[in-house]
């Protein structure tokens, strides 16, 4: 499947903390099939919406940064639930740019295919297998998650795995446990960030 295909929700010109120590852009990608709690782009949830970037006005934009950006960074939503991200990765290589990844690792198996295509991951855990529906609100979520956390671990692709601390489910002795089981995999960098959890009687966007 070509670029073109590909969904996109948004763009961030120009940013210095997506892909460690470069000077990167970053492409939103449309959809994602969980509905975290403390999800930070509500918008990308649905697989289609108004609205939508052409992937040809990306691709011109980054011709344009040929030699000021040093990569392009593909998040979501969930970049891997679109079938054409492999396309817009060797286009984005093409031009020139290093290639991040930000993922859920919702799809190991498409991930898998992905890896040799990217120079850096950030993977999100959630919680160990256990707990994840309590963050996510789809059951087995878990076992995609740390299945790609294995590969991650394993590649030889740079990585960072960031833990997301909600608090409602994740206490000290659990993000102890996540952290432990991380190492015990070979993941090489681990980042805890903390978010709050929704003000009581929020609704929660499906």
């Amino acid at each position: 499947m070509n670029a073109e295909a590909l969904r996109v929700g948004g763009i961030t010109p120009l940013t210095t903390i997506d892909y460690p120590g470069e000077l990167a852009a970053v492409v939103f990608l449309q959809g994602c099939p969980w509905r975290c709690h403390y999800c930070h782009n509500p918008e990308l949830l649905p697989a289609r919406r108004q609205g939508a970037i052409a992937w040809e006005r990306i691709h011109r934009f980054l011709e344009r940064r040929q030699g000021l950006l040093d990569a392009v960074v593909f998040s979501g939503g969930e970049p891997t639930a679109q079938a054409a991200l492999a396309s817009g990765l060797n286009a984005v290589r093409r031009l020139g740019f290093r290639v991040g990844l930000h993922t859920a690792g919702i799809y190991p198996g498409r991930l898998a295919r992905l890896l040799p295509l990217v120079d850096w991951v950030g993977l999100d855990i959630k919680a160990l297998p256990d707990r994840y529906a309590a963050v996510t609100g789809v059951p087995g979520s878990g076992e995609a998650a740390w299945r790609s956390a294995a590969l991650v671990a394993k590649s030889q692709v740079p990585h960072e795995v960031r833990i997301t601390r909600y608090r409602p489910v994740i206490d000290a002795e659990h993000l102890g446990a996540i952290i432990q089981r991380l190492r015990a995999l070979g993941v090489g960098t681990i980042r805890v960030q903390t978010c709050n959890p929704p003000p009581e009687g929020a609704q929660r966007q499906a």
